[in-house]
């Protein structure tokens, strides 16, 4: 508790920087659904219009992306303005939930008083992240132009390198930074989460062009059966049009069901996880409750399957994206290299010149696997694991098929320890525990029939169901994006990316169904926490 002066929290020192931070303003009263819906729209096309606003003075040579795998699940777009996408906004919440859930930070998130300076504590590290994560790419992966350097050179009147990455730093910041303050104004004045919603609408637009993509998968080359379109669709009727029946039993079945880009078992599995999600989504325990006050009126209180929603497995996907950056930084740039221990050393990461995958060491057993040819066709065929196999120097085979099966066994195992674990703080921050449901059932008047109307017995119903649910949801959603990466996506949006997308747009659909029964019974608005 806060409530004495020596209880209070060390972070109320930054409070004097915290409160002069650019922020979106709350609205004063209730916000018409047509307006949070317009807000939606409106921060979608800026977001768009960001994914295809190139950095300025990057040289397209010598660019590298560290993201490059994670880039459905980070909402960003390569060498664009949103480039760093919501990484730097998801590890900042991150480092707050885990000091917080940990009792490092000690502020009780029920006062408002704490809450208003856990978040603005938050804000506050969004920026460190922005700077932590952009400036090592700047100056060891994404080089300026030396048309750039040069300009930057003659209007100072000396070297123009220094000046040009931090040209570059200043756009990666700002883009950053416009992304975390969209995220509020979706928070505030539309429906549901930014970051959310920018997920899914770039997952959707991968797997839209994954699907549909009629140009070549090497555009510097014509359409051949060897170079077929790269979309799922175009290039199955491609395959079918141009193969006689004797090529396709020699090998075009196995283009078209197996081989890169997009093949139709990548299709098949989107399928099945939108099926497998949309169905888990809609399992729930209802708790019935009546209105102590108005005999006949009764309700229910559902508890989902998915309970903590998708946000454990955004947050494990993001604290697996910096494990990748940090250890490719670590690997193979100038000011890392020479660090003790952890510089140029293979254990952490050993990454293929030219790579930003990682083909050893502890990176390697934490990256993401990416389809059935990442793993099962490798452990099954000889040829297959001598084209997928890496070496390092001196000729000593990185990956056999017990590493690989290895590789498969940490990351599920990874993905649903981690993701049960962020989904109890997530309960615990969000004011979704039992204590916190039982005061909001409590205040709206509502009481579990057969119990006297008190929030500590409500408490104690409620601890029967959402902790165990609270588990079984992030090992739930942990399991599916782990499973879905297993079998492969269309448009590498990755099978975590995809589960991640559906799963937030059936949110979202019952978020509007919720804002539009709120809009015709305004009565509802104090049960579902409205204004």
């Amino acid at each position: 508790m806060a409530e004495g002066k020596e209880e209070k929290s060390m972070l109320y020192k930054l409070k004097p920087i915290t409160d002069r931070l650019p922020a979106v303003t709350r609205p004063e009263g209730h916000v018409h659904f047509r307006t949070k819906m317009m807000w939606i729209i409106l921060i979608l096309i800026i977001y768009f219009a960001m994914t295809n606003v190139v950095i300025y003075g990057l040289d397209a040579e010598t660019r590298v992306d560290l993201f490059a795998q994670y880039r459905a699940i980070l909402a960003g777009a390569q060498f664009s303005l949103m480039h760093l996408g919501i990484g730097p906004i998801v590890t900042g919440s991150i480092i707050m939930q885990l000091f917080t859930g940990a009792k490092i930070i000690k502020l009780n998130l029920k006062n408002e008083e704490d809450k208003a300076i856990y978040q603005g504590t938050q804000k506050l590290l969004v920026i460190v992240m922005i700077i932590v994560e952009s400036v090592p790419q700047v100056y060891g992966f994404m080089e300026p132009s030396q048309k750039f350097v040069d300009g930057m050179g003659s209007f100072i009147g000396g070297n123009g390198d220094s000046m040009a990455r931090m040209l570059i730093v200043a756009q990666l910041f700002a883009g950053s930074y416009l992304v975390f303050l969209m995220d509020e104004v979706v928070s505030k004045w539309g429906i549901g989460s930014g970051i959310s919603l920018f997920i899914a609408a770039g997952v959707a637009q991968q797997i839209f062009t994954g699907t549909l993509n009629w140009h070549s998968a090497d555009p510097s080359t014509a359409l051949s059966v060897n170079n077929p379109p790269a979309g799922t669709l175009p290039k199955t009727i491609y395959m079918f049009h141009h193969m006689s029946a004797p090529e396709l039993s020699s090998g075009g079945y196995e283009q078209i069901f197996l081989a890169q880009p997009n093949p139709m078992v990548a299709l098949i599995g989107t399928i099945v996880i939108f099926l497998f999600v949309a169905y888990t989504e809609s399992s729930r325990i209802e708790l019935p409750l009546s209105h102590g006050g108005a005999r006949g009126a009764r309700g229910r209180y559902p508890i989902k399957l998915i309970y903590a929603s998708n946000i454990p497995v955004i947050l494990m996907a993001a604290l697996l994206a910096n494990v990748s950056m940090f250890s490719m930084l670590f690997w193979s740039h100038g000011s890392f290299m020479n660090m003790p221990l952890l510089g140029n050393n293979w254990m952490l990461g050993y990454y293929a010149e030219g790579s930003t995958t990682p083909a050893a060491g502890l990176a390697y057993y934490l990256s993401t696997v990416n389809g059935v040819s990442d793993w099962l066709l490798p452990m099954l065929s000889p040829e297959y694991l001598a084209s997928y196999n890496s070496n390092l120097s001196g000729g000593v085979v990185v990956k056999s098929t017990l590493q690989i099966g290895i590789h498969v066994i940490v990351y599920v195992s990874v993905m649903i320890v981690g993701s049960i674990m962020f989904a109890k703080f997530w309960i615990e921050t969000t004011n979704m525990g039992p204590e916190a449901v039982a005061s909001q059932i409590e205040s709206s008047g509502m009481q579990i029939p057969g119990f006297r109307r008190d929030p500590r017995v409500l408490k104690r119903v409620l601890e029967r169901y959402i902790p165990v649910v609270t588990v079984i949801s992030g090992a739930t959603v942990g399991g599916l994006a782990a499973g879905a990466d297993l079998i492969g996506t269309v448009g590498n949006a990755t099978g975590t990316g995809v589960l991640l997308a559906v799963g937030i747009m059936i949110q979202l659909y019952d978020a509007i169904g919720r804002e539009q029964m709120m809009e015709m019974h305004p009565v509802m608005r104090g049960f579902f926490g409205g204004e």
